[in-house]
């Protein structure tokens, strides 16, 4: 088994992607995961993809920004984007797919597409869970799995906490499904009123930090059996997600050096 570390490009907009991809080189990562609009034009994709393969970096596209609660033109739009993108030398594709208010048919055709995708390039989907989507909740996600059995995910288990309002205690059938079909994992630590802690480094969510590691060692524990390669985005994103200073506006930690000491932390736990 092969771990290789993914730095969201989410939070770093603000900065030029050559300077953005230095600073992901130095810091040690695998890659990148790029967030690919259904707006994003395909020049900003070849520019992209040509910085990436001169830093050597490798690329997940992820697919965010399907939307649209009308479930012809939500199926259209999701459809044309994997259409944009099958050019590209992706890892691997991460799906925010669905939503949650489309029924399970619908949800399940939306998976379809992503197959037939699958099919025509040999490039993975996974589909994450994720709030507003259709794996949005355990108890919801665990239905879709048993009834879809060749479909893998990302494991974004912060989202499921903040939902349930709770660490699943009283769904492990659940967690141990999800468990079983990771193959990209968003490594950010949720806690029962919200997807991230406000900084995972501080002994106050230490109670937090340990129920996600359970989660991800089990992960990588079932992956240590198999071949291939298991894919890690430590995915602390910036403001709403990281709280910040009412009076000041002030983030309460940094999401760059927040997102390094996750990495480190797993790279050193899973050597």
């Amino acid at each position: 088994m092969e771990i290789q570390f993914y730095c969201p490009r989410w939070g770093s907009e603000h900065i030029s992607w050559e300077l953005f991809l230095e600073q992901v080189k130095a810091a040690g990562y695998n890659g990148v995961e790029y967030a690919v609009g259904n707006a994003t034009a395909t020049e900003e994709i070849d520019r992209v993809c040509n910085l990436a393969e001169k830093y050597k970096l490798k690329l997940i596209a992820q697919c965010y920004d399907t939307g649209e609660a009308n479930f012809s033109r939500h199926t259209d739009l999701y459809c044309r984007w994997f259409e944009k993108i099958k050019p590209y030398p992706w890892v691997k594709i991460n799906s925010q797919t669905g939503r949650d208010l489309f029924s399970f048919d619908q949800n399940r055709e939306l998976v379809a597409c992503a197959s037939g995708f699958t099919k025509d390039t040999g490039l993975q989907v996974v589909h994450e869970t994720h709030r507003n989507k259709f794996l949005f909740a355990a108890h919801i996600a665990k239905d879709c799995l048993e009834k879809i059995p060749d479909m893998k995910i990302t494991f974004d288990v912060s989202h499921w906490v903040c939902v349930g309002e709770s660490f699943l205690e009283d769904q492990p059938h659940a967690t141990t499904l999800a468990i079983d079909r990771t193959e990209h994992l968003h490594a950010r630590v949720g806690y029962s009123q919200g997807p991230q802690v406000p900084d995972p480094r501080i002994k106050e969510w230490s109670a937090a930090v340990a129920a996600h590691l359970n989660w991800w060692d089990a992960i990588v524990n079932r992956k240590k059996t198999e071949s291939g390669v298991l894919t890690i985005a430590p995915e602390f994103g910036p403001y709403p997600y990281m709280v910040q200073a009412p009076d000041t506006g002030k983030p309460l930690a940094d999401q760059w050096e927040v997102n390094q000491y996750m990495m480190e932390l797993l790279r050193k736990r899973y050597a």
